[in-house]
Order: structure tokens, then sequence, then C-alpha cells
């Protein structure tokens, strides 16, 4: 088509006026329809009810129902051990995990670990809940349509027997897990354009910017702070590359729960490092240099794992990869291996992380881990 023909009659309709009304008036032409653009924090943030919650859930509206799309949007936010009331939708809900690590279970059925990236439909009138994990906050997107304006129908509180039952567990690693303990290794052993390919692949398999910070930061404690500040040095690296090439990763979220101190942070660092380890940690070492129990509880399990934007088994994940890629560290390999069992993991999961090490090239790192499931197993 002749281009100048087209931008001329483009020109001409738009100077063609409204039409007129019955008296021959010209009516102003009628408004077309046009984008429209909230900001980032101009809705205020709400707090579920007592009546409706357990624990707290931060509500961020995004859209509410309107003449064009019968279904509203929010993010919600729910504190380690928060969640929902049993409840029910009308015209059902689609909900989308986006951080952290959650719990859903539909009525006369298994409790489900829900995680980013992970999709929940909820049919119209099925009765359910859903909230966080007992030691990691989550948010999800909820998309909830409505009927005669109605979205939710509350029931009773869910109990605290019901959301302590045990969860049924995938025998599967999700790829973003399969790429913590490649992450983890490849940091301890220094291995700068592994670790770059590895960051790569977790990030695009749904690791956020401030789980993968986590997973580095933590591993200070079990590599050195040297290589734990080289790696987030290569991490900055990554994303500012991806960037450039137009990858917006999900920045996820910080860390939200208080993080107690003094003698209540020794007291919740005891308690997480007991519920980790199965029971009290003692032992000769620990007799023979107090302080680095006391380290232990205030600083790797107070401070480092009350954080609460990396879920226990990621954690899990990672030390795994680190010690098995770190030869002479095989009793505490052993000890972490059981952690994995505590913490939710299962052993066909462990099995899978060893030939995740194979497969990434890592073989003395997957014979390491190899031998301490096995010897783990036979002792158990």
């Amino acid at each position: 088509m002749n281009t100048s023909f087209w931008r001329i009659a483009m020109c001409t309709a738009a100077a063609v006026p409204g039409p007129a009304d019955a008296q021959g008036k010209a009516r102003a032409p009628i408004a077309a329809p046009a984008q429209e653009i909230v900001r980032a924090g101009e809705q205020a943030s709400t707090f579920g009810a007592a009546e409706y919650f357990t624990g707290q859930a931060r509500v961020d509206p995004l859209f509410s129902v309107n003449e064009s799309i019968n279904a509203s949007g929010a993010y919600v936010t729910f504190d380690p051990g928060a969640r929902s009331a049993w409840h029910t939708h009308p015209a059902g809900q689609r909900l989308v995990v986006t951080s952290g690590e959650g719990l859903t279970q539909e009525w006369g059925k298994p409790v489900q670990v829900i995680r980013p990236g992970d999709v929940v439909w909820c049919p119209p009138g099925v009765k359910h809940w859903h909230g966080a994990a007992p030691n990691t906050a989550m948010t999800h997107l909820a998309v909830t349509g409505a009927v005669d304006g109605k979205s939710v129908d509350w029931l009773e509180q869910v109990s605290d027997e019901q959301y302590n039952t045990p969860p049924i567990s995938s025998d599967t690693l999700s790829a973003r897990q399969q790429a913590i303990p490649l992450i983890a290794s490849s940091m301890a052993t220094s291995d700068m354009p592994r670790l770059d390919i590895v960051l790569n692949r977790g990030l695009d398999a749904g690791l956020t910017v401030s789980e993968a910070k986590e997973i580095l930061v933590q591993l200070y404690a079990y590599t050195g702070f040297p290589r734990s500040l080289n790696a987030l040095g290569k991490l900055m690296n990554v994303i500012e590359a991806r960037k450039q090439r137009g990858i917006q990763d999900a920045p996820g979220r910080e860390p939200g729960r208080p993080i107690p101190t003094g003698e209540a942070l020794i007291a919740v660092g005891t308690a997480n490092q007991t519920r980790i380890s199965g029971v009290p940690v003692k032992g000769p070492v620990f007799e023979f240099a107090p302080v680095i129990n006391q380290y232990l509880q205030a600083h790797l399990f107070g401070d480092i794992f009350e954080r609460d934007n990396l879920d226990w088994q990621s954690r899990e994940l990672a030390t795994v990869g680190a010690l098995a890629a770190t030869p002479g560290v095989e009793s505490q390999l052993r000890s972490h291996i059981a952690a994995s069992l505590l913490v939710g993991l299962t052993t066909s999961q462990l099995r899978q992380l060893i030939q995740v090490l194979i497969d990434g090239g890592d073989i003395e790192a997957a014979e390491r881990a190899r031998e301490a499931l096995d010897q783990h197993l036979a002792r158990a």
C-alpha cells in the first residue's frame, strides 16, 4: 500500500468531527478506552481479620471486580505458621506462589506443599485452606472470581492438629531445587565459570534474587567468608548481564520475621538446632570449646535460620551440596543428610541430588554424598 496515502487517510479520519444530534449540533467525540496504571504502593495494605486467619496475613490489593473483569487480584503474604480458615469460593480462585513455601489442603485430602511457580486452582464450592509453612513465610498472587459481588464464604478455623498434619511430599526435586546444590558445590570449590552457569540455571528455574543471595550468604558458615563474598560478586555480575539481555529476575522478598536478640536469640537458635538435628546437640568438642556451640546456636541457627526468605529444605540442599564438595567433612555431611530428611526431603530426592551432582560433572562430591546417605540409612 502507498504509505503516503495511508498517512493521509489516518489524518483525515482523525479530523472527522463527532456525529450530530437530532438538532444538528455536533456532539463531542466519544472517548476511547484507555489504559489505567495503578502504581505500586498506591493502594494501602490490610491485614486478615483474626476471625478468618490464624497468625498474620498481609493483603496487598491489586485490582477489584469491575464491569470489565469479574475477578479481583491481590498479593497475600503469610507469616510463618499463618493460614486462612477453611473457606470456599463461589466462582473459584487461582493462586500463584511467588516466594517462600506454603501449605494447602482440600477438605478430606492430604496437606500439600506449594512453592514458588506453583499454580493452584480452587474450583467453585470446594472447601480448602492455604497458608505458610511452619518456619517459612509464603506469598501468593490470588485471582478470585465473584458471583453477585461475593467472592468467598468463610467457614471454621483450621485447627493446629489439621495444620500440623505431615504434608505429602513429591519424590522428585523441582528444577529450582536441583540448581541449589550445584550452586553450593560450585561456590565451595571456587569454580567461578561453573557458578556463573548454575546461577543462570537457578534463576531461569525460578530462584528469586533474594533466595540466591540468601544461599550464598548462609554458606559462609560452611565454606568461609572469602568464598561467600566472591560468590555474591559473581551473582551481581550474573544479574547485571541478564538485565542487559532483557531478563528481569524476580527480586523475591526480604526477610520479614523479626530476629530476637540476647537470650531470646539463643533460645530460638537452640530450638532450631535441635529440630534440625533431631536431638539436642552435645559432644566432646562442644564441651572442650563451648563457645563454638554458642556461635552455632546464636548465629547460624538463630540469626540465619530465622530469616524466612528461604525455606529450610532449600537451606539443607545448599548445605549438603557445599559439604559434599568439601573433602574431609564427611561427619558433618552425614549430619546434614539426616537433617535434610528431618525437614521433609525424601530419600528419593537425596538420591536425585546425587545424580544432579553427577550430571553436573562433580563425581567426587556425588560419591561423598552417596556414601553419607547409605551410611545414614544403614544406621537408621
